[in-house]
């Protein structure tokens, strides 16, 4: 025993001479040494784990609190207070690391408090929530895109048709009635029509020189140029077409065709002048039991077939034709295939 106090006396009295220790507390103190340096880096990377978790916490809307705390009785920590005594540099250097297992609450990455780091994530929470609403992802994805409207359905197009028209009417309405919401103004005086002249003259010359009452009726037909429109009684016709083509030169006629309105037949001759240009529209109605009106073949030869095809078709007799006889139908064809009581023999054909 006084050997070994001797031999601890000497150790003591060299490390106090020389500031160095034993070879064998030396390397004591250095592999105490190495497992501070692991037991910091531990704590260095469970800290950095903290602050990341931390950081990541207002994306999922929750405050994170963990508990990081440096190892108790660490090496390193332990050989900054030791004595220089050999026994308490072993009991440091053997001490294990541990870390707290009781939940402390955690302090802020960058110093803060929790109830901080609580109202950034509620803030950053709500930001989140409010720009991944379906009406913000659905705005801007169909403008990033450039997605196409949606195509109406046909009754909502209609609807929209409707109301455009509707509309379009009402701002007419306004425009003709002043626009005030006050009674519509008196419609204007119809302009007269620039062929007016033409057909009183020609009414006019009917009247004079065939009879008064030669003329059943007259009238300008606006969707045909402004076309003159004259009837004449059946009985005046022939007289009629001679003193036009004499007086007024109409020397052509265009076109004769037949109508059955079911109560009476007409037949339409458009007439015109070489030499003035100007055009005429003529009428003559027939009764329907026994249709008849004159010949005109003498006076306009075009008149020739064109009067042997509404006989065919609509058994309108002529007249004075010089060769009134079917046209289109064979010779004993039955009935007139125009008419509106026509009643076919065969229904096939």
């Amino acid at each position: 025993m006084t050997e070994h106090k001797d031999q601890e006396q000497l150790q003591e009295q060299q490390v106090n001479a020389n500031g160095e220790a034993p070879a064998g507390e030396d390397t004591k103190r250095l592999e105490a040494a190495g497992q501070g340096d692991v037991s910091a880096a531990q704590s260095a990377e469970q800290r950095s784990a903290a602050e990341t978790h931390a950081a990541e916490a207002p994306d999922s809307g929750v405050a994170v609190s963990e508990t990081v705390e440096p190892a108790a009785n660490s090496p390193a920590e332990s050989d900054a207070g030791k004595s220089d005594t050999s026994g308490v540099a072993e009991s440091n250097a053997d001490t294990p690391v541990e870390n707290s297992a009781e939940a402390k609450p955690a302090e802020a990455p960058a110093g803060g408090t929790t109830e901080a780091n609580k109202a950034e994530t509620s803030a950053s929470s709500g930001v989140k929530a409010e720009s991944s609403s379906p009406e913000a992802v659905s705005g801007e994805s169909g403008a990033a895109e450039g997605e196409k409207p949606k195509r109406l359905d046909p009754a909502e197009r209609e609807a929209r048709r409707a109301a455009a028209l509707a509309a379009k009417a009402a701002a007419k309405a306004a425009a003709e009635g002043g626009g005030d919401g006050g009674e519509a103004a008196e419609p204007k005086p119809k302009e007269p029509s620039p062929n007016q002249p033409l057909l009183d003259k020609i009414t006019a010359l009917i009247r004079e020189q065939v009879a008064p009452d030669a003329v059943e009726d007259q009238y300008i037909n606006e969707a045909d140029s402004h076309l003159p429109v004259v009837v004449v009684k059946n009985e005046h016709w022939l007289k009629t077409a001679k003193l036009l083509k004499q007086s007024l030169q109409l020397d052509y006629l265009i076109n004769l065709s037949g109508v059955d309105y079911e109560s009476y037949m007409e037949v339409v001759y458009h007439i015109e002048s070489f030499q003035t240009g100007e055009r005429y529209c003529l009428k003559v109605r027939t009764d329907r039991e026994a249709p008849s009106i004159a010949s005109v073949a003498p006076v306009w030869s075009t008149a020739n077939w064109p009067e042997r095809e509404v006989y065919d078709l609509l058994g309108i007799q002529f007249p004075g034709h010089p060769d009134l006889r079917r046209i289109l139908m064979p010779d004993d064809w039955v009935g007139h295939p125009l008419r509106k009581d026509y009643v076919p023999l065969d229904p096939e054909v």
